[in-house]
């Protein structure tokens, strides 16, 4: 077999490669997904009991609730650097170490400085993997885009359900330490499947990433379609982390326990599997998938009336038609791809949308608890949330359009 190495391989040895290539991505890219929030969920049930072991105020809560669509919005727009000179790939792997390392510190330190620090590194990584993977996405899976943009995203749907979920229980029967640290496992084996794909592609580490001088470059801030996406994703997220932050807070006002404000923020993201699963294929499948927005932001108003006007009535039903709003979050991932023509493409309004997009939207858990706190009401936070959801609706206006970036991201020509 060696004597054919100066010549091309058979058509149907390049086929097994490529068969091969793609199963080991998608099982990096399935796993990675799985740590995407995980971070994030862990955390957030047990904020008021690791406040009372380590020390900290409600400020600092909601500071911590801040510090998700911080380090997104950090990893959004610094990501697209590190992929062109790194690869995706590499980029993928130390984004999966990051989360894990930062995940396992922070589980065992005693101070509030250190839990910020390595929660912004874990977090960090979680961002970066946000932004390269629709790009890998699109790259590998460019034929099958929305079955695996469907499994990808259910992905991170469970690994924000599963720890919301089990957070509580776990901290109960072992401590909240454990509970927020056995996440890195997690981290760590996402890493694995990176490096054998590194591994495998060692050979042709120019095909890691496609370069700039074989496809176009833009500016990408110059197109509507990009700010579309931007205000869409940032208005969804920035909800989303308020909800993540406060309904404990808002459950356990209304007379509700820990552990039922806990469940209701799973109760929140276990909703979102059902977009993920139904979303990218309606997306890929609709030119314009604008009068879908307006159904989630029909959704979102039915469900903060509902937690406003009477929480406990019917807590359940409230959480669950909120939890469809958001399922404005993987139809803009899904769109990433279908509304760019190139990798590059898609990798600079994957990192634009979702810097952009998570810089707005880290203000929303602090915003949310300056106006509750500042009011004594949860009628003002909500009347911000009503304001997002409007900004939702007018940018998936711009958004949702079928038209691609790259007619509209060039720079003038001189």
């Amino acid at each position: 077999m060696t004597a054919i190495a100066e010549t091309p391989p058979p058509p149907v040895l390049e086929r097994r490669a490529l068969l091969e290539g793609r199963v080991l991505v998608f099982a990096a890219i399935i796993v990675s997904a799985l740590t995407l929030r995980v971070g994030v969920t862990a955390f957030t049930p047990l904020a008021a009991r690791i406040s009372e072991d380590i020390g900290f105020s409600g400020t600092i809560v909601g500071i911590f609730g801040m510090v998700p669509p911080a380090m997104f919005a950090l990893s959004g727009l610094l990501t697209p650097y590190f992929a062109k000179r790194l690869g995706l790939e590499l980029t993928a792997l130390l984004a999966m170490l990051m989360a894990g390392f930062g995940m396992l510190a922070r589980s065992v330190v005693s101070d509030v400085g250190s839990l910020l620090l390595l929660s912004g590194l874990a977090l960090a990584g979680m961002g970066i993997g946000n932004v390269v993977i629709p790009p890998l996405v699109k790259r590998y899976f460019s034929d099958r885009l929305a079955i695996v943009s469907s499994v990808y995203i259910t992905m991170v749907q469970l690994g924000t359900v599963v720890p919301a979920l089990v957070a509580v229980p776990v901290a109960d029967a072992f401590g909240w330490r454990v509970s927020i640290g056995m996440w890195a496992l997690l981290g760590f084996a996402a890493a694995a499947p990176w490096v054998a794909v590194l591994r495998g592609r060692r050979a042709d580490h120019h095909g890691l990433i496609v370069t700039s001088h074989i496809e176009p470059k833009g500016q990408v801030w110059r197109s509507p379609v990009a700010w579309g996406m931007a205000g869409m994703f940032a208005m969804t997220s920035l909800i989303t982390y308020a909800m993540f932050t406060w309904l404990p807070k808002l459950f356990t006002d209304a007379g509700a326990s820990q552990a039922f404000g806990g469940s209701m923020v799973g109760i929140f993201a276990l909703t979102g599997l059902a977009a993920a699963l139904g979303a990218p294929t309606l997306v890929t499948r609709v030119a314009n998938p604008f009068p879908v927005v307006v159904a989630c932001a029909t959704c979102y108003l039915i469900g903060f009336t509902g937690l406003l006007m009477a929480p406990m009535a019917a807590p359940v039903v409230w959480v669950v038609i909120l939890g469809l709003g958001p399922s404005t979050f993987p139809m803009s991932l899904t769109l990433i791809n279908l509304r760019t023509r190139t990798q590059a493409g898609a990798t600079a309004l994957s990192g634009f949308t979702q810097g952009v997009g998570y810089t707005v939207s880290c203000l929303g858990p602090l915003c949310f608890g300056v106006l509750h706190e500042a009011t004594h009401s949860w009628f003002a936070p909500f009347a911000m949330l009503t304001i997002a959801v409007v900004i939702v609706v007018i940018s998936a206006w711009h958004a949702c359009k079928p038209r691609v970036l790259e007619d509209s991201w060039m720079a003038s020509k001189h």
